[in-house]
């Protein structure tokens, strides 16, 4: 099982959670999907709710306002050692501060940002909460993808506040990704989606969960009123469908398994 007990690397993704307008409908859904269980922070940290698999923190939840017109979407955080410094190089390399740097409790601090093309992501600097402690297994996140209607801006955005390094998995018209990567180590990719993004769907973070088998695993979401977005499909990093919950926060599913393997 990948778990972990320490702090991810300063730009790595490192936790992510769902803006849910129902968030009892939320929790059976993804409960009845990865099988996770759940726990409510309390008032203090405003009923904020951890998904955890096999005791392991794997997301989180918060209620979205019911005046709130934002659709229920999932969020990518990224780790950073300084916070303040961190939401300064947004600023400068032409992203916006959305929530400035805030503390969460003894938990670790906080900003919400937005990059040059309008994808939104969170900043976490961590204290006691680190993140993820189960990842790329089953019922976990396995990869965080950002989707840009401006790559020739946003790429060296992530270069410059994170000091991601790019390594090119194909820079043609036709497929354009860039894997950023820490000190050799991979930790997000970067996909070219103007082409093929309609135009309601701005840029965005896409995040991907692991499961064992991927059509096993449609079939299951749509018992529990989830929707298929894109058909799984085989891949050369595994097969992959693209899918929304029951309340219509969108996510990857993704296994190494391939279609008709045993």
């Amino acid at each position: 099982m990948t778990t972990r007990d320490e702090p991810f690397a300063p730009g790595t993704p490192c936790w992510v959670d769902i803006f849910s307008s129902d968030v009892e409908a939320s929790k059976a859904f993804y409960g009845g999907l990865f099988g996770w269980a759940n726990t409510d922070a309390g008032e203090e940290y405003g009923h904020y709710v951890t998904f955890t698999s096999d005791g392991h923190q794997v997301a989180g939840m918060m209620a979205k306002p019911a005046d709130s017109d934002m659709p229920d979407v999932w969020s990518t955080y990224i780790s950073t050692a300084d916070l303040d410094a961190s939401a300064g190089l947004v600023a400068e390399a032409g992203g916006q501060i959305v929530a400035p740097p805030m503390q969460v409790g003894d938990l670790g601090s906080m900003a919400i940002a937005t990059d040059p093309a309008g994808a939104m992501f969170g900043l976490w600097q961590p204290a006691p909460h680190i993140g993820f402690t189960k990842y790329n297994e089953p019922g976990s996140v396995t990869w965080d993808e950002h989707h840009s209607k401006d790559f020739a801006t946003t790429t060296p955005f992530y270069e410059k506040v994170f000091g991601w390094d790019m390594d090119k998995t194909s820079d043609t018209d036709e497929f354009r990704y860039f894997q950023g990567q820490i000190d050799g180590s991979t930790v997000a990719g970067l996909m070219d989606s103007k082409g093929f993004l309609p135009p309601e769907v701005p840029s965005h973070w896409a995040v991907y969960f692991s499961v064992a088998d991927v059509d096993e695993a449609v079939e299951k979401l749509l018992s529990l009123g989830g929707s298929v977005r894109m058909e799984a499909q085989d891949t050369p990093f595994g097969r992959i469908a693209d899918v929304e919950d029951s309340t219509g926060a969108g996510f990857r599913l993704h296994s190494a398994k391939l279609a008709g393997a045993n």
